[in-house]
Order: C-alpha cells, then sequence, then structure tokens
C-alpha cells in the first residue's frame, strides 16, 4: 500500500498537460480508453449524480498564519510572486484570497505549503 501512496504523491505533482499525456500513453500501452474506465467504474461506486459534479476551480483563501507571520509571509510571495509589502499586506489582513480559480491538484500543494509554513488555509 505504501507504493500506492507514493505513485499518487508523485502522480499528484503532475501538470494538467503532462496528465493528458500519461493518459495518452497508459491509452496506447493497454489498449484501454480512460472514459470506458470511469463509465465502468461510475455506477459501481454508487452512481451519484450529485456526486460526479464535483467542483473543479477552487479559491485558496488564507484564514490565517497561525502566530508564524514571517514563515506565511515567505511561503505567500513563492507562491503568488508578489512583493515583501503585497504579501506582508495580504497576510495581515486575512482572510484574504492567496489564487483564485484554480485546479484542486495547485490549491491542495497550495494549502500544504501555507499549512506547512505555519498558516491555516480554506479551499472555496
Amino acid at each position: 500500500m505504501a507504493d500506492i501512496a507514493k505513485l499518487v504523491e508523485e502522480l499528484s505533482k503532475l501538470t494538467v498537460l503532462e496528465a493528458a499525456e500519461l493518459a495518452t500513453a497508459l491509452e496506447e500501452e493497454w489498449g484501454v480508453s480512460a472514459a470506458a474506465a470511469v463509465a465502468v467504474a461510475g455506477p459501481a461506486a454508487g452512481g451519484d449524480a450529485p456526486a460526479a459534479e464535483e467542483k473543479d476551480e477552487f479559491d485558496v483563501i488564507l484564514t490565517g498564519d497561525g502566530g508564524k507571520k514571517i514563515q506565511v509571509i515567505k511561503e505567500v510571495r513563492g507562491i503568488t510572486g508578489l512583493g515583501l509589502g503585497e504579501a506582508k499586506a495580504l497576510v495581515e489582513g486575512a482572510p484574504k484570497p492567496i489564487k483564485e480559480g484554480v485546479n484542486k491538484a495547485e490549491a491542495e500543494e497550495i494549502k500544504g505549503k501555507i499549512e506547512a509554513a505555519g498558516g491555516t488555509v480554506e479551499l472555496k
């Protein structure tokens, strides 16, 4: 099971383009379609239509610095490319959005970085 978790972690680092290329390569290698696999797995998992409509764009909202303002400011600067003054204002003005309209993988990555620095994040 640890190998599967490691594989999932590595795959989570792929960009959307890389993930699409991987899907195409696997389809060619195994002679299957990812759409067919999803169609088979969907009904077996319960087939709830509302659950299938998963949100694909998220806003990453900084809710606090957890008392580690300097570390959180550094992460915000790295994520957003903001200058020191703008990043400091964003952190001090929490709750504020760090990034808006990002995919789930990027939102989770940003959340992980901010939480590792000591801050708190909410995904909307």
